[in-house]
């Protein structure tokens, strides 16, 4: 994955960044497409962003404006239509219950900032706005987390990427450090999972 996200960032160039954006906006508007890679997405632009010496402002405010409206969608989705989509063999082809539980889990966890943390959990912070729809959170509450969500991860993954990537090392170990970031990414999950399981087992 990560070298077919870095060959098309090389060969389309600039226009790449469109591309990304889109696939932001599906990752996180289209609740059944929780497994594209974010994280890598955003620290491989950076990355490239800093081999070719560009201005990365416009991608930054690209890929910010493609994640604030893709949870938006997500989130008006849940609530308008979220608990027909639940009984809908279409959704559950694509959605695993034990995932969207896990998503349940974390939003009990964390309440309307669970928008804001979510962002940095694959599979999560694609069914955390939707879970936050279906729980009829208000519009404003969830824009505000929604907004700062936003920033916060296209900024710490794409200036990562930016200022580690023109790094010799981090060049030549490139694969092992996304690796590093994709199992990192996926901890949280994992404490919540340890958590349930110490608590069921002393209940």
């Amino acid at each position: 994955m990560t070298a077919l996200i870095n060959n098309m960032l090389t060969q389309t160039g600039m226009w790449s960044y469109f591309i990304v954006a889109g696939l932001l906006f599906v990752e996180t508007g289209l609740v059944i497409m929780p497994f594209l890679p974010g994280d890598s997405l955003l620290f491989l632009s950076g990355a490239f962003l800093a081999s070719q010496f560009a201005n990365p402002i416009p991608a930054l405010a690209l890929f910010i404006a493609a994640v604030i409206f893709g949870d938006w969608v997500n989130f008006s989705s849940g609530r308008l239509f979220g608990q027909s989509w639940l009984k809908s063999d279409f959704f559950k082809r694509f959605v695993k219950e034990k995932h969207l539980q896990e998503s349940h889990d974390f939003f009990a966890k964390y309440g309307p900032s669970a928008v804001t943390i979510g962002r940095f959990v694959p599979i999560i912070r694609t069914l955390i706005p939707f879970t936050a729809g279906i729980s009829q959170m208000k519009r404003e509450v969830f824009l505000m987390f929604n907004i700062i969500g936003g920033f916060c991860w296209v900024l710490c993954m794409t200036l990562a990427g930016y200022w580690l990537g023109s790094v010799s090392f981090v060049r030549q170990h490139f694969s092992i450090i996304m690796l590093a970031i994709i199992v990192i990414s996926f901890l949280p999950v994992v404490w919540t999972f340890v958590e349930k399981r110490l608590a069921s087992q002393n209940s």
